[in-house]
């Protein structure tokens, strides 16, 4: 069984109302009794949570970049895992 992990984020909307883009707030993933344990960075503004579930390829992609920084050693005292995470998302609304 493998963990299910989620991107944690919130839509950020234009002053004219219309929704603009995703900003990316944290991570989730699944345990073992399927609840969700959610990690956030920030808290929205406008109260505002949505999961996203991470497809193969960005998994994939995140794999990759985690090798990349090991094989190279630790980056900013330690900070390297964190470097791997965007902070925000500029993924096309789902709706």
């Amino acid at each position: 069984m493998s963990k299910k992990m989620w991107k944690v984020l919130s839509p950020i909307e234009k002053k004219d109302g219309t929704t603009a883009y995703w900003a990316r707030l944290g991570n989730a993933h699944t345990n073992k009794d399927d609840s969700i344990n959610i990690y956030l960075d920030t808290l929205p503004m406008n109260g505002k949570l949505h999961l996203r579930e991470w497809t193969e390829a960005e998994l994939r992609e995140r794999s990759e970049k985690r090798a990349s920084y090991q094989s190279r050693g630790s980056v900013g005292g330690g900070m390297s895992s964190m470097a791997t995470l965007p902070a925000t998302s500029t993924d096309p609304l789902p709706f």
